[in-house]
């Protein structure tokens, strides 16, 4: 059993333990009760950002292990706003992760209102009722650990409730999913199974996307001339995390970036 199916058969187990503290009806009636508000479209975002960062707040990963165990929901996210970030991306996985849903409130009462991914290990529709119920924007499905079938539902599902979709997408026989229409398409150049990084899935897959996608390139992203060679070759968003997180002050460190750029 490789990380990605380690993590996904234990988020199954999760969203069970989940559903019998609150059942689905119960969830969905919360749900109901604010889905007259909308939060802003990180798709829109992406497109109209002169950098499409996508800052990350991140605190724990399975590969290592804790980055910034005391980061603040309150406090990061905030400062990743006042420097320049087109978008956030929040964890919301907490055994693997260190995340978890209430970051993403943290960071709204805090004043954040950038759009948010809610950064989880989606396999049922259940996760999709506490995104939106978080303040999230929109959620990341992962093609490797769900069928087409699945994916299409999810997506149904998301869009019904307000929320955009990042679909990533990691090697070739996975770009099929792009035809299933979301909001965003996105490489992740982090292999999900051995968690060995290269941005250069980016660039060898970026071509092979609908040309009319919004592009998103995840993780490996480590300085700003990578980010504009991206851009050069259709890329809108650029998801980076533990570049930033590692440092002292993850904010200014985004700032910092993207006055290079």
């Amino acid at each position: 059993m490789d990380i990605l199916d380690e993590i996904t058969a234990h988020k199954r187990l999760e969203v069970a333990a989940l559903k019998r503290d609150m059942p689905l009806s119960i969830l969905q009636g919360r749900v109901e009760a604010v889905l007259g508000s909308r939060q802003p479209s990180m798709a829109s975002a992406l497109v109209a950002s002169p950098s499409g960062i996508i800052a990350e707040f991140k605190r724990k990963s399975p590969s290592k292990g804790w980055i910034k165990e005391a980061g603040d929901a309150a406090v990061i996210p905030l400062g990743y706003q006042r420097n320049g970030a087109a978008a956030l991306s929040i964890l919301a996985d907490t055994k693997y992760f260190g995340g978890s849903p209430e970051f993403i409130v943290k960071a709204r009462e805090s004043g954040v209102m950038l759009p948010i991914l809610f950064k989880e290990f989606v396999v049922d529709e259940y996760q999709l009722y506490v995104a939106r119920l978080c303040g999230a924007s929109a959620v990341l499905l992962i093609a490797a650990e769900l069928s087409k079938d699945e994916c299409r539902r999810l997506i149904e599902i998301a869009h019904s409730l307000g929320l955009e979709v990042l679909l990533e997408m990691h090697s070739e026989p996975e770009l099929e999913y792009a035809e299933l229409e979301p909001d965003m398409c996105g490489i992740n150049n982090r292999n999900l199974g051995t968690f060995v990084t290269s941005v250069e899935n980016s660039f060898r897959l970026a071509e092979k996307l609908p040309a009319d996608a919004v592009k998103v390139s995840e993780s490996g992203i480590g300085s700003p001339e990578t980010l504009v060679a991206l851009r050069q070759c259709g890329f809108r968003g650029f998801l980076i995390g533990e570049r930033f997180m590692k440092e002292s002050d993850p904010g200014a460190a985004l700032g910092q970036f993207i006055a290079k750029l």
